[in-house]
């Protein structure tokens, strides 16, 4: 089985205008449909992630304090998944509770060492 990265990215005003009801309703579905994923053989990680970390930056490794929130956007989540191949993780993906409020999923195929030797 192949494995893709799932990244979601996500309008932080669409979010920070959620009730506390719908952010608990929005946790679950997360939760629900991760667990549809697991059941499925799908599944092998996914977290959400904070809004702001840190940026390694160039050969002289410069650190500095991000991402910002100049963009609207940020990058919410994310899922490991596994399937047989693309078309089958593009259906599993409009699944993803990240598309209710008008969130993206950005799909990456994980690199294998065949395909470095190509």
């Amino acid at each position: 089985m192949k494995q893709y990265l799932l990244l979601l990215h996500e309008d932080v005003e669409t979010l920070n205008q959620l009730s506390p009801k719908e952010m608990e309703e929005l946790a679950d579905a997360h939760l629900n449909w991760a667990n549809t994923l697991a059941e499925g053989g799908h599944f092998i990680a996914g977290d959400g992630l904070h809004e702001k970390g840190v940026l390694i930056q160039g050969k002289n490794c410069v650190v500095k304090d991000g991402p910002y929130l100049e963009s609207k956007e940020i990058i919410g989540g994310y899922y490991l998944l596994q399937a047989s191949d693309l078309d089958t993780i593009i259906a599993l993906a409009k699944g993803c509770p990240t598309h209710r409020y008008g969130g993206t999923t950005e799909i990456r195929p994980v690199m294998e060492m065949e395909d470095y030797e190509q």
